[in-house]
């Protein structure tokens, strides 16, 4: 094959669903074909709008929203699953994370209140104490507003890993599927994609390769192949100099590991041939050096396995 394929990523991913606690009871919420969608709530959208009036916000919406956040967020690739096991973290460790005050804010000299929470009546200051107290309160609500984020993305980040091992590789994949052909430009808060992608596949990969030909999973480098064709792989050196050096796609996080296709039969899968659920064909290294052959494979079960 020297071509690789341009369908969508997630074409050998089957969906997956999850129980929620939400209100007084427990919600589905289910993924299929790259979406996320909430099965117990007809509308999730007039939900939102009644929580802006004031009404409470139902979980199942709060973890929708934070899906969407967070569905192009790099920095997820560095705290995320490095295999299909998954992070465990439950609902009560997001009830736990969420139990902080807003009367108070974490700081590096210890605990300030929130705005207006301080002493009763103060005397009028000087023009300088004036303009020095102008300059801490612009301090203190730049304090709070980045306290707040920091609190948002915190439960956002829990919230989306205690859906699961099978949502949590998911994301990963949309995640990479959002960056892949954008590897050369710069991202966001001067973050560098080639740098985070490269760091989210030599991990990954170092473990799937550790599976294959039981080297450790520090002896493995990878890069990002560019271009035609799937990539390379090679075994150089002997002893504490023996290293496996693999050049793959960016793309092969979302297409080959989030889909549980990256090892099947002794085979490390390079590439999607043809994509599908519960049968497809990929293309597979026998081992380092050796030329790719293509194998067709099947899903066994709802996990992420697969067989020849």
């Amino acid at each position: 094959m020297t071509e690789m394929p341009n369908d969508d990523w997630f074409t050998c991913l089957s969906r997956c669903h999850v129980d929620v606690p939400c209100g007084s009871g427990r919600h589905v919420i289910r993924w299929e074909a790259g979406a996320l969608r909430l099965d117990s709530h007809d509308d999730p959208e007039a939900e939102l709008v009644l929580a802006a009036l004031g009404g409470e916000k139902a979980r199942c919406v709060e973890v929708a929203e934070a899906w969407a956040r967070h569905a192009a967020d790099l920095t997820l690739l560095s705290v995320g699953p490095r295999d299909l096991n998954g992070l465990a973290v439950s609902w009560e460790d997001v009830d736990e994370a969420a139990q902080f005050g807003p009367g108070v804010v974490v700081s590096r000299g210890g605990l300030l209140p929130a705005a207006g929470s301080g002493p009763g009546p103060m005397r009028l200051p000087s023009a300088r104490l004036a303009s020095a107290m102008v300059a801490a309160s612009v301090r203190r609500t730049r304090l709070l507003e980045e306290h707040a984020e920091a609190r948002q993305r915190r439960t956002d980040l829990l919230s989306l890993f205690a859906l699961g091992p099978a949502f949590q590789v998911r994301l990963a994949g949309q995640v990479v599927a959002a960056h892949a052909s954008r590897v050369g430009e710069p991202g966001e808060q001067g973050i560098s994609r080639r740098s985070v992608l490269v760091a989210a596949l030599e991990g990954r990969l170092a473990l799937v390769a550790e599976r294959w030909m039981g080297i450790d999973p520090g002896y493995v480098k990878a890069s990002l192949h560019a271009g035609p064709g799937w990539g390379a792989a090679e075994l150089t050196g002997r002893g504490e100099q023996r290293r496996l050096r693999v050049s793959l796609p960016a793309d092969w996080l979302a297409r080959v590991w989030a889909s549980g296709l990256a090892l099947v039969g002794r085979h490390l899968v390079v590439a999607v041939d043809r994509g599908g659920w519960p049968d497809a064909r990929v293309l597979a290294l026998p081992a380092p050096g050796t030329e790719p052959v293509l194998l067709d494979v099947h899903a066994a079960g709802d996990g992420p396995h697969w067989e020849l």
